[in-house]
């Protein structure tokens, strides 16, 4: 497979180019023989977690004093980028643990939580996000999940549904209301382990695509919380929960361009040796347009990806940022993965060439994390506010 210099990469420090480069040499040699096997059994290979932990890669922005990397933001989305070129079931699930659950708790979680978690999250725990439910999706707020007040815990009653890495996680960062008749405001943050009373995982899903990667249904019935594992202020969940999808859209953004990067490779490097009339295909015309205007969309897509998280490690606002590349780089995504299976021919529609696990894969990316029109929404309501 070709590793060609695309321009947004000229933007990458030395330190960056040599991060994203150990986890490219990670994907090549342990990920992608896996692939295949991992698909078709829809399990993630224990053996691929172990490694990811040994290289730092699941607690890039932790500070090393808790036993993390103490890297960038922006590493850790060329992580969930590299991965995704390979495997993009590999790569949410790398994405899940630093976008979403390590960043929650860096951003809102005290010196007590962060001493007993961090280390673990860094060593051999996975972390799973909570907070869609069978009646709350993309109206993330109309949460059926209570948390009551027990006086000495806190005890959970609800399902969650739809929740990455739940079968593998050992922590979860559950979402419920501790008050019902506030609403949106009644909205708390717990931080839940796997071995809590009246806590269970349930059915996993048979899915579509990125099937390596475990989505699970999550049962608590009376699940007896401690006091000090609320995450942030109670009735303030409603906004860890924006803040941290704000960063998780820029994490989606990198595993769609990843994907999209290793489709096209992919059916590029076929397109070179695949001959018709004496010569490669890929020196047609009609193909050539084509796969010029994909590597254009997409080189697109990569510099909003990438800008966002910018934004965001330099302290700055990315919340239209994160959105835009969301949309975009899944939109693009689709569309690279949909080509890239055509540029096969009979063969892209097997299992054989690995081009219709990226098209499969592809498809999630408009819908978890904020569906398209959510984004949509998302950005038209910051367009209006700038106007006044």
């Amino acid at each position: 497979m070709t590793n060609p210099t695309h321009p947004a990469l000229t933007q990458l420090s030395e330190e960056e180019k040599m991060f994203r480069d150990a986890v490219a040499t990670f994907a090549q040699k342990e990920v992608a023989p896996r692939v295949q096997k991992m698909d078709r059994e829809q399990v993630m290979d224990p053996a691929i977690l172990d490694q990811a932990f040994e290289l730092g890669l699941m607690g890039i922005e932790v500070p090393e004093e808790y036993g993390g990397a103490g890297s960038s933001f922006f590493n850790a989305i060329l992580t969930v980028e590299e991965l995704a070129k390979v495997d993009p079931s590999v790569s949410v699930v790398i994405d899940v643990q630093n976008t979403l659950v390590n960043n929650a708790i860096l951003r809102w979680g005290n010196e007590a939580q962060k001493k007993k978690y961090f280390p673990k999250m860094c060593s051999e725990w996975v972390g799973a996000y909570a907070l869609s439910e069978p009646g709350s999706g993309s109206d993330a707020f109309a949460l059926a999940t209570r948390a009551e007040d027990c006086g000495t815990h806190w005890k959970l009653n609800g399902n969650k549904l739809w929740i990455t890495n739940g079968k593998e996680a050992s922590l979860y960062i559950v979402l419920a209301n501790v008050n019902p008749e506030a609403g949106y405001r009644g909205i708390t943050a717990f931080l839940v382990e796997r071995d809590f009373e009246g806590f269970s995982v349930g059915k996993k899903e048979d899915k579509l695509g990125i099937r390596a990667s475990s989505t699970v249904e999550l049962i608590m019935e009376d699940c007896i919380v401690p006091k000090e594992n609320v995450l942030g202020e109670i009735g303030k969940g409603y906004k860890v929960a924006i803040e941290t999808l704000n960063e998780g859209r820029i994490g989606i953004g990198a595993q769609m361009i990843g994907l999209a990067q290793g489709a096209f490779d992919l059916a590029l490097d076929y397109m070179m040796e695949r001959e018709q009339f004496g010569k490669p295909i890929a020196h047609f015309q009609g193909l050539q347009f084509q796969y010029a205007q994909l590597a254009a969309e997409l080189e697109g897509a990569r510099l909003m990806v990438y800008n966002a998280a910018r934004l965001k490690d330099a302290g700055k606002d990315f919340t239209r940022a994160a959105a835009m590349a969301k949309l975009i780089s899944s939109q693009v995504a689709e569309r690279v993965a949909s080509k890239c299976v055509e540029f096969h021919g009979g063969v892209g529609f097997t299992k054989e060439f690995g081009a219709e696990k990226f098209f499969r894969d592809a498809k999630i990316g408009s819908i978890y994390e904020g569906t398209t029109n959510m984004q949509l929404q998302t950005i038209a309501k910051i367009l209006l506010d700038e106007r006044g």
